[in-house]
Order: C-alpha cells, then structure tokens, then sequence
C-alpha cells in the first residue's frame, strides 16, 4: 500500500489497526493509551458545529461571474471593470426560518448568496429570491425570527405566533403576500431569482455615487410550487432542491442567472416617491428601469460539503472598494450580526477556511490569535498600527466618497408619506392572475386558519386595507364577517389591537 493511502491520526501517524480498541485483554476494559480511540471519539462528539440561526439548510456550488456591459461610469469595482472579465464564484441557496433537516419544499423565503474571489479581496452578495422583507427596523428582527420558530412551551410550529406577530407588523403585508404566493415555494434553487432587497452605494474614479439595488434573473424561467405539490414533494423528498442544484451540475446543466441592476443618481433619489431605503418597497420597473450588467454560472459541485456549504460564511459587509453600505438600518445591522454570528458558529478566524478565505487578495492584517489560527499568524511581524517596522499601512484611495447625513440621535418611527398597503395591493391587484390570486387565498386560509379568531381578524383587516377584493376573499375562506373586517380595516393599528383583544 503506497504512503499515501496509509490511514493516519490527525497528525500523520500511521494507524495499525481501525477495527478493534487497545484493551487489557481480549475482554478490556479500554486503555487510556489508545490515542487513536481517543481521537477519534473526541473528534466525533465535535462534528457538529451550531447550526446557523436562519439559513440552516442550504446547498452550494461553485462557478464564475461575468461582465456583460460597461458599468464602469457608476463603480470602480475591479470585477466589474471590463465586459468579458470573469471572477469565481461560490453561491449558497438556502431557506430561512428552518432547521438544517427541514424540506426544501417548505413555505419561506430562500437566501441567494454569492461570494465573488475578486482582487480586491472577497466580496459577499447577500440576498434573497424576494425582493422585500417582512420588517425595516432590525430591532424587530430577533422577534420575528422567534415566530418561524418552534413555541418554546410546544416545540412546535405555531401559527398563532406567527401571525399575532404579522398582524401587529404592517410593514409586514407586502412580503407577506409575496410569501403566500406560490413565489413562496420555489420549485427549486435552479427556478427563483435572487435580490439584494437592500439598497447599496456604488461609486466611480471620479468621486461620484449611486444607490443600487441587484436582481439575478434566472435563465431558466421561473418555476414554484403549488401548496399541494410542495406538502406531497416535502414528504416524499425533502431534499429535492439540494439533489436538483447538485444533479444539474454534475449532468452539465449549468444553472445561470443576469444580474440587472436598477440605478438611481442621489438627485432622483431625493424626489424618489418611495424611502429608497425601505426594505419593505420594491422601486417600481416602470420608475427604475433595470439594466443588465452580467451573467452568473454555476459550474461546479462542492467535493466535500461539511468543508464548503456548512463552513461557508457571507456577510453583507464584506465590500470592496467601489461598492458601500447605504444607510438601511436593516442592512446596517447585518453588517454586524452575521460577522458576529460567524465568529460564534465557526470561531474568530473562519476567514482562514478555505471556502471563506480571500484568493487574490491575501489577508494583510493586524489581527492575531485566537481558535483555529491556521496561518503564519503575522510571522515575526509587527501587531499594531502604527508601526516603523514596515507592517501593512492604510490606504486612503480605498474609502468612499462622503455623503451627507443629519438629525437628531433618537428611536425614530418611520413617517415616510407612502403607507405599508399600496404596493402589497399593486401586487395584488396588477401583477397576479386570477390563479395567482386563487392560490394566495388558499394558501393564507390554510396557514391562518390555526390562528386564534381575533389574530384572524386583525390580519385579515390588512389584507383588506391593502385591496378591499383581497381582505374580503381571506375572510370568506376563514369564515369571518365581512363588515366586522371592514369596520377594523378602518381603525388605527391601535385601535384594531385593541378591538381584537379578546
């Protein structure tokens, strides 16, 4: 047997024997002594890291980039310099509110993640297949993650969580419908777009910025679940999505997607009729017409999937230069919150993984230690900034252009003008079918139908302010009133809390 096939310990040394444990005899007990038994268990009992707190269950795969127009007058983004030039890629699709053993069929958004090796070090896109969300105030967040949960008295799935939850969240209406559309359960990885959600900045050579907003379109059409289909494939596979990404790869059909952009100058900006940084408004295609600007493929499958899906890491932070964050406070905040959760999950220096580590960019940095260094770890260099000892210095060319900001420091409630209800009700009204909207109202009835009465009331009263038709629909399905839905369609959030409560 050729040395290269020799089983060894994790440090190299030849093993003997895989089969049967050093004993005291040929009945034991088990020596202390044998390191390789030892090992072995402890390495065992530590295989399993923290799941992720949302997006557990995901597949993954690599691939490249491509420039297909000149944006070169809105960023100074490398990767995107030249039509024609490629950066690898490694994308990882997922579902949101689920555990790692959940189905992919599941109703729930789905994360779009696509980590571009560029030269200006690693540049993390962090969407989903749907362009809003269901909060604009990250410190909502917490709490309506707990809701996609399990009870904590149950340990089960509760709908009166839920939707108490969305029904005391306006905001909440627009990505609410999206989600009980049969955009809810996407056929598979292959057949959803994905979104930023989130505005960015972009800027040029020239000092001059953009407020962007990103939408990979699949090239391979559109395609979703119905409720009954999802339930039947959710039973009979609950890895279809994972098995279709990686069986399509592995066959030669490449799956891809075009980057659009919609691009708004800080000047349309100011008279824009929607809160540009409201993650909860889509900005109309008939207002910001988007442009394509590039093609993404996905060429090839993960050898190992615990080292490159499991261990992969995104976070909306990570930037390069001509890209920034845009005051989103729900962006800003994950800005934060992934780095920190991954620091939890994988530890201080999950950037060393390799799925995770910058290729053309090495890590030139003042960041020592800690678990896991698996590194040079700076050598003999220097630790600290400033330094005469020749240490990596900052460079001033890399920031971004200033931009103004103003107000009062505060916990500031959103007054924007345009109310919570009107795109929802564009949606509802100009954009789905007639079997659109026939599967929407299944679809809430079925979920909603386990909510306390008064939690069915208060929702449904939304539904009604967004399109009467759509509030009267869900309320003929769950049996409910309709002049009692239109009498709470009228009252204030408070008052409707108030007449419900009971």
């Amino acid at each position: 047997m050729s040395k290269s096939k020799t089983l060894t310990t994790a440090f190299g040394i030849p093993v003997s024997d895989d089969l049967n444990s050093m004993t005291a005899g040929e009945r034991g007990p088990v020596l202390m002594q044998d390191v390789h038994l030892l090992e072995k268990l402890a390495h065992f009992d530590r295989e399993r890291i923290p799941e992720r707190v949302v997006h557990a269950k995901g597949a993954g795969a690599y691939g490249y980039f491509e420039v297909t127009a000149d944006v070169t007058k809105y960023t100074r983004a490398k990767f995107l310099s030249q039509v024609g030039k490629r950066t690898e890629v490694f994308a990882r699709f997922s579902t949101v509110g689920g555990e790692k053993g959940s189905a992919d069929a599941a109703r729930d958004p789905r994360g779009f993640a696509v980590k571009f090796y560029t030269e200006e070090g690693n540049y993390d896109f962090v969407g989903n297949n749907t362009p809003v969300f269901f909060i604009r105030d990250p410190l909502k967040f917490p709490d309506f993650i707990h809701t996609q949960k399990r009870n904590p008295a149950t340990n089960l799935p509760d709908p009166n969580m839920v939707w108490d939850f969305l029904s005391l969240t306006p905001e909440s209406i627009h990505q609410v419908t999206i989600l009980f559309s049969d955009r809810g359960t996407p056929a598979t990885y292959r057949h959803m777009n994905g979104y930023s959600s989130h505005t960015y900045k972009w800027y040029n050579d020239r000092g001059e910025y953009f407020w962007v907003q990103y939408h990979f379109k699949t090239d391979q059409g559109i395609k979703n679940l119905t409720r009954q289909e999802a339930t039947r494939i959710a039973g009979e596979d609950p890895d279809h999505a994972t098995r279709d990404l990686y069986e399509s790869i592995e066959d030669g059909e490449y799956p891809s997607w075009t980057l659009e952009m919609q691009i708004l100058t800080p000047e349309q900006a100011r008279d824009f009729p929607w809160d540009i940084f409201d993650i909860t408004k889509v900005w109309p295609h008939k207002e910001v017409p988007p442009i394509k600007i590039g093609k993404l493929v996905l060429n090839r499958n993960p050898v190992n999937y615990f080292a490159e899906v499991e261990q992969s890491a995104f976070c909306p932070g990570n930037v390069v230069p001509g890209i920034a964050i845009s005051p989103d406070k729900m962006l800003q905040a994950r800005v934060f919150s992934y780095h920190d959760t991954h620091i939890h999950r994988l530890g201080p220096n999950y950037h060393l993984i390799p799925v995770n580590a910058s290729k053309y960019a090495p890590e030139t940095s003042y960041q020592r230690d800690g678990f896991m260094r698996a590194d040079q770890n700076g050598g003999a260099g220097p630790n600290y900034w400033p330094n005469s000892f020749g240490g990596p210095a900052p460079d001033p060319s890399a920031g971004e252009p200033p931009f103004d900001l103003s107000g009062q420091a505060g916990r500031h409630p959103f007054s924007h003008p345009n109310d919570d209800f009107v795109q929802a009700g564009n949606l509802y009204r100009n954009v789905m079918t007639e079997e659109d909207r026939v599967h929407l109202i299944g679809n809430i009835a079925d979920h909603l139908s386990g909510a306390k009465r008064r939690i069915q009331l208060r929702q449904t009263a939304l539904f009604y302010k967004a399109d009467p038709d759509y509030g009267l629909r869900v309320a003929d399905a769950l049996k409910l009133e309709p002049q009692q839905i239109k009498r709470l369609a009228e009252m204030s959030q408070e008052e409707r809390v108030q007449a419900t409560a009971q």
